[in-house]
């Protein structure tokens, strides 16, 4: 019988939780790999590909919108206002706010990284039927749901 290194094959307690977060790395890393072609990290992408479909917003929503920590969508936005592909602009219904959106140069690089999150999002389905992408999808957002009870309970609690 020979051993196995897996985590499919370590105890019961260990190789979900291993493995969900073992795939979680493997999919951003295929993501900045496929977007380092255009010259951009999983971050700033998204927040392209985000401003391009939803328009101009401010730094808040943005980062609400992302999952994001506002300090941290606002180092991806200078980056990317470095380079000329979002602006920061003025909201005419509100001096004090500012709105950040895609200019001319990043909606035009916002249909390649679509267009690569459409090829990766196909090659990471392959051979998954659509009921399993469900089932998998409703498990994850209990998962989910029972992290954020954890989080903001902040008991630890370790019993299951």
């Amino acid at each position: 019988m020979s051993s196995s290194k897996h985590e499919l094959d370590a105890p019961p307690w260990r190789r979900v939780d291993s493995t969900i977060m073992r795939t979680a790395r493997a999919i951003r890393q295929a993501y900045e790999q496929r977007f380092a072609q255009l010259g951009l990290n999983l971050s700033q992408a998204s927040v392209l590909a985000f401003l391009d479909e939803s328009g101009a917003v401010t730094q808040t929503n943005l980062a609400t919108g992302l999952g994001l920590g506002k300090a941290a969508a606002g180092s991806i936005i200078d980056a990317l206002q470095g380079r000329g592909l979002v602006e920061r602009k003025p909201d005419q219904s509100d001096r004090r706010v500012w709105l950040v959106a895609v200019t001319d140069a990043g909606r035009k690089l916002a249909g390649p990284v679509q267009e690569i999150d459409r090829i990766l999002r196909g090659d990471l389905r392959n051979g998954i039927s659509r009921q399993e992408r469900q089932q998998l999808a409703g498990l994850l957002v209990r998962l989910q749901s029972n992290l954020d009870g954890i989080l903001d309970s902040g008991t630890g609690r370790t019993d299951s």
